[in-house]
């Protein structure tokens, strides 16, 4: 029997993400990972509002009908970041689920931000930009090059309100012609999970942790 790892995501584009690259890897693992959406403010439909009370909140909600837990969030999109780090935000997630729930087993609880945001990870691998059908062209791709070749790692882009991962990706492709829900997916399953591991090592190490398990009793 596989074992449910439900994947708290904070927008549809995560969700997407989840379904179409995370679920067919780890499901040869015999793990069964499925999207749940951040519960935020009734007035929204996805993320932008994101706070450790209520991302341990929404564990808490699914603690019962899941095997394992975990979190796909931007470090960009928390409200209470307050100094800390990335590190120091997902062992207060835990630190405060563990608060909120009888018989906690934190084996089974993954808290994971991505820095600065999902989009950082489509700078794995640029020429994968070409399923933004109606926008691309070689100045485009150009220009893409150019801020992957400014840092070390895709995870490097830093998390500015204007210079964050998407907000450079909208720039380029004039706002209009990327849609983060539409290609975002899209170009993570075509650059493939091997490759954004490998240049990213936040999200290999988190990956990793998932693959291990299916080695807990």
């Amino acid at each position: 029997m596989n074992r449910r790892l439900c994947v708290i995501c904070e927008g549809q584009t995560e969700a997407r993400f989840t379904v179409t690259c995370l679920q067919p890897h780890l499901l040869t693992l015999g793990i069964l990972a499925y999207p749940a959406m951040l519960k935020t403010r009734p007035s929204r439909k996805g993320g932008g509002h994101v706070s450790v009370e209520r991302v341990a909140k929404h564990i808490q909600l699914e603690y019962a009908h899941s095997d394992a837990q975990t979190t796909l969030l931007d470090y960009y999109g928390f409200r209470d970041v307050q100094g800390r780090t990335k590190a120091q935000l997902e062992q207060a997630i835990l630190e405060q689920a563990s608060r909120l729930i009888q018989n906690f087993d934190p084996r089974f609880i993954i808290p994971y931000i991505q820095i600065h945001e999902f989009e950082a990870l489509l700078f794995s691998d640029i020429e994968q930009f070409k399923w933004v059908v109606d926008g691309w062209d070689e100045k485009k791709k150009t220009r893409l090059q150019a801020v992957r070749a400014a840092f070390a790692s895709p995870e490097d882009i830093d998390d500015g309100p204007d210079t964050a991962p998407s907000k450079r990706i909208l720039k380029i492709f004039n706002g209009g012609e990327y849609s983060k829900v539409e290609h975002g997916p899209l170009i993570a399953e075509a650059i493939g999970l091997s490759c954004i591991r490998e240049h990213c090592r936040n999200f290999n190490a988190w990956l990793s942790r998932l693959e291990d398990l299916r080695d807990i009793p």
